[in-house]
């Protein structure tokens, strides 16, 4: 899942450059001086993302709501990390504002890997169980004084009725395309799924775009802006929208998700697919339309 902005109107994005980039390398950073700066091609929202020689990258918010998550990624990706069964990024330096860019930054090692999709999983029933065996072992870390859910994290982790006004506005876009009754019972019952006391870690983006590949396996896990301690149920969503029908089936398995965290976890999934799939019809994206539907149709295959 992406995380254009589902809570109100669309942060200002800040432009920044490669040789704005370059500059603030050389300004703060000079032992990196003189490396070349390249764009990342598909870097993402959030973040403008930039090649920094052949090993690092430099990433920068591209809005000052995206900045929030600097600080927390360099307080506590560090002691994630050692705890996980995969690669994760681990900042190498923090960056100040300079050269006209207005928030912190950082530098990150560059990890190796393609953007996981469909048709380059290479056997999906166990890139589902990597994916959960990733998940478990991120939700066994302490919690304890770990981030909580807030702006910092488009408040993943917290209850899904967060998100009621922007599905129910999808659902009224979306009323003549698809089973709208079936839809809002779906959402219903997500937001009727009890939530259990106890809290864990959790991704809060476990999308395409952020699970890395190797030779067609599960490789790295990466862009974890969103993370925080709250609801893990939010990292199902990609049983969804990846994951095969007997994928889907593997990974609730090792996860040991329970119905009530399995329906806040379809919730979770159908939101975004629907405020997705709304967006992408008044835009006429049919592709990105066509994409959504897919999903859709995943999330009420195991309700009708």
């Amino acid at each position: 899942m992406s995380n254009t902005p589902d809570l109100g109107p669309v942060p200002q994005r800040i432009t920044v450059t490669a040789p704005q980039v370059r500059r603030l390398i050389e300004e703060q950073f000079p032992q990196w001086a003189g490396l070349p700066v390249q764009p990342v091609a598909r870097g993402g929202w959030d973040n403008w993302t930039f090649h920094l020689g052949a090993g690092m990258l430099v990433r920068l918010p591209s809005a000052a709501e995206y900045a929030l998550a600097v600080d927390k990624e360099h307080r506590w990706l560090p002691v994630l990390a050692p705890q996980l069964p995969l690669p994760i990024p681990v900042p190498l330096a923090k960056g100040r504002p300079g050269v006209g860019y207005p928030c912190s930054w950082s530098v990150y090692p560059w990890l190796e890997g393609e953007p996981a999709s469909a048709d380059r999983i290479a056997d999906p029933v166990r890139f589902a169980a990597d994916l959960a065996d990733f998940a478990t072992a991120l939700r066994s870390i302490d919690p304890a004084d770990g981030p909580r859910p807030g702006k910092h994290n488009w408040f993943r982790g917290g209850t899904l009725r967060t998100y009621g006004g922007a599905a129910q506005s999808a659902l009224t876009a979306l009323d003549s395309h698809i089973d709208a009754d079936l839809a809002r019972r779906i959402w219903q019952t997500a937001l009727d799924a009890p939530r259990e006391d106890s809290e864990s870690w959790f991704h809060g983006d476990l999308a395409e775009g952020n699970l890395l590949l190797s030779d067609g396996q599960l490789a790295a896990i990466i862009d974890f802006g969103t993370c925080g301690v709250g609801d893990p149920a939010c990292d199902l969503a990609i049983a969804w929208t990846l994951l095969t029908a007997e994928g889907r089936q593997v990974f609730r398995e090792r996860l040991s998700a329970g119905q009530a965290e399995w329906s806040r976890g379809r919730g979770w999934a159908l939101w975004k697919t629907l405020v997705a799939f709304a967006h992408a019809l008044d835009a006429g994206d049919d592709e990105e339309a066509a994409g959504a539907r897919r999903v859709l149709d995943e999330i009420f295959s195991e309700t009708q």
